[in-house]
């Protein structure tokens, strides 16, 4: 039996429960548009009940992860969404699934997601050298573009062929893995930290954030762009099926080019990384936002699976060089003892992403799929100015870490 080292086990876990994520976030939307006959104002009430988790279990699952086993909190979350798909395919199996049910099942399998977003950033820095964080971030980031870029195309073939059932299926048994190697995950031990009330931690913690010069800026573009890009997840279903004219396994594909366009990130990022200045290689992901947002747009007038397919690969392909960077920065700036609650307030940020899905819906459902493609790009365009207005912009280099 092959022995895996602690940092390899989080990876390969981090791909399997990516890789759940994506074939049960694409497939959710298709099975309520084909078997549950959803709508625009659907599928973003969809999107947004399954993103919630963000907004309201990021900030608790990080004070946990800051004064608590990560690895249990991973398991325990994964764990969750095990059930949660398990339940989604007996309902469908039994034709007793919901719009509803399947939006609370999502709800709860979001965990799984949220905990590793919060504890995964504060226990790599314990697994390796600090000198190997952006390596060991660019190979977590790898693993999860994988998962972005062959699960919608998965499940769009999935539902396409046999139903939605089937991709309930894989999700849960990639889920499981993802369960199986975090539990033998050796995690080092920590000093204990001084008991004290959660909000004094909580506020701490965000103090550190909201006061700190690189990371302030930093946290307000992930803000509004989760926003944007929800709005646009939230409408892009039901308009790529009546505007584009395109089968639930062309819809996968198109989605399938996010996450081809995160490997390509991921795969160019250390080149990158070593050529271009800091504060640059942090802005490229907004700036491929705002491209991305106006490809989409052309789709209005050029109805076209190619268009809409190269907007996901310019959506993945710059921001995961954000994510990287960021991460790595965070990493950086950041004392041991506070990367949880800080991960955590970071997570908050991609909770706007039930905000973006309830505006897409909202703006989809009152005046129509477009009205939301343009209220996306105004999103996108926001988050590009903010981050090339800030103290970020003009960094050469990784900032030194810190050791307190």
């Amino acid at each position: 039996m092959v022995s895996l080292s602690p940092f390899s086990r989080l990876a390969w876990s981090n791909l399997a429960a990516q890789s759940a994520e994506q074939v049960a976030l694409a497939a959710a939307p298709l099975v309520a548009v084909l078997a549950l006959g959803a709508g625009v104002g659907g599928t973003g009430l969809l999107q947004m009940l399954q993103t919630l988790p963000f907004l309201l279990l990021s900030l608790p699952l990080g004070l946990l992860a800051d004064r608590g086993s990560r690895r249990r909190l991973m398991v325990g979350a994964e764990a969750l969404r095990v059930l949660s798909l398990a339940a989604m395919l007996a309902l469908f199996a039994l034709g007793e699934l919901s719009l509803p049910l399947l939006a609370l099942l999502g709800f709860a399998g979001a965990a799984g997601t949220v905990a590793y977003g919060v504890a995964a950033p504060s226990l790599i820095p314990a697994l390796v050298a600090r000198d190997m964080l952006a390596k060991a971030n660019a190979r977590i980031e790898l693993a999860r573009t994988i998962a972005f870029a062959g699960g919608p195309a998965l499940a769009g073939a999935l539902v396409g062929w046999t139903g939605g059932a089937p991709a309930f299926a894989l999700a849960a048994a990639l889920s499981a893995v993802a369960v199986a190697l975090l539990a033998g995950l050796r995690e080092p031990q920590r000093p204990p930290l001084p008991t004290r009330h959660p909000l004094h931690d909580l506020r701490e913690g965000a103090r550190f954030t909201f006061r700190h010069p690189l990371l302030l800026p930093v946290f307000l573009t992930q803000l509004v762009f989760n926003t944007a890009f929800f709005v646009l997840q939230a409408v892009y279903v039901p308009y790529a099926v009546a505007s584009l004219g395109l089968a639930a396994a062309a819809v996968g594909a198109t989605l399938a080019c996010y996450g081809a366009g995160m490997v390509a990130g991921a795969l160019a990022a250390p080149r990158i990384v070593e050529r271009l200045p800091f504060g640059i290689v942090i802005a490229i992901g907004p700036a491929a936002g705002v491209i991305a947002a106006a490809v989409m747009l052309l789709t209005i007038w050029l109805p076209s699976p190619l268009l809409a397919g190269a907007s996901f690969f310019l959506i993945g392909a710059g921001p995961i060089l954000w994510v990287i960077s960021t991460v790595t920065l965070r990493q950086s700036v950041v004392p041991a003892g506070m990367l949880g609650r800080v991960s955590a307030i970071f997570a908050t940020a991609t909770g706007a992403r039930p905000i973006g899905a309830a505006i897409g819906a909202l703006a989809g459902g009152t005046f129509g799929a477009e009205t939301a493609l343009w209220v996306a790009a105004a999103g996108f365009l926001l988050q590009a100015a903010i981050i090339l207005a800030s103290p970020v912009l003009p960094l050469t280099r990784q900032p030194e870490p810190v050791e307190a």
